[in-house]
């Protein structure tokens, strides 16, 4: 067995040779230009350019824009009532729907959140005076909880009687 599995890799190696003198034949008629390529150098772009990105992306993404993209939503609804025709905002009683003015109220409503988080970040740092730690401390209390109760009461809007005992 030893000796078949040899010369079945002798065999390989054989062929393989003959394949690199096939691809290397042009080579040796034709020679290659001396030409030296220059990288071009991308500058690092700052942490607040990174941030702004990163924080727009997480926007997009909570606002459902992959969802309006394949599903293509009307921006707004409308119902006809007593012959008036009412705009609505919110996909009642579906879970998984939505308009795009309704995902983008969504996902300013995220992004306010998140941004209260990072103003309570901001307010823990060492060189932070007292009124200054204050004021951020507050600012970003009231803006977990706006935000908070703000999803909240679209939840409850979009189905009715949701947390109701």
């Amino acid at each position: 067995v030893s000796t078949q599995s040899t010369g079945l890799l002798l065999l390989f190696r054989k062929e393989m040779e003959t394949l690199l003198d096939v691809l290397e034949t042009p080579f040796h008629v034709i020679r290659l230009p001396n030409v030296r390529l220059r990288i071009p150098s991308i500058p690092q772009p700052s942490p607040f350019v990174v941030f702004s990105f990163l924080f727009l992306s997480y926007f997009l993404v909570m606002s459902g824009i992959i969802y309006d993209i394949i599903v293509e939503p009307p921006s707004i609804g409308s119902s006809n009532e007593g012959g008036a025709v009412k705009p609505i905002v919110f996909l009642q009683y579906r879970i998984n729907g939505q308009f795009i003015i309704e995902g983008l109220a969504a996902g300013f409503l995220f992004i306010t959140g998140g941004l209260g988080f990072i103003i309570l970040d901001r307010a823990n740092q060492k060189y932070t005076s007292d009124r200054n730690r204050y004021l951020l401390l507050i600012a970003g209390i009231l803006c977990v909880l706006v935000s908070y109760n703000l999803c909240l009461s679209f939840l409850r809007i979009k189905i009715p009687g949701y947390l109701q005992y």
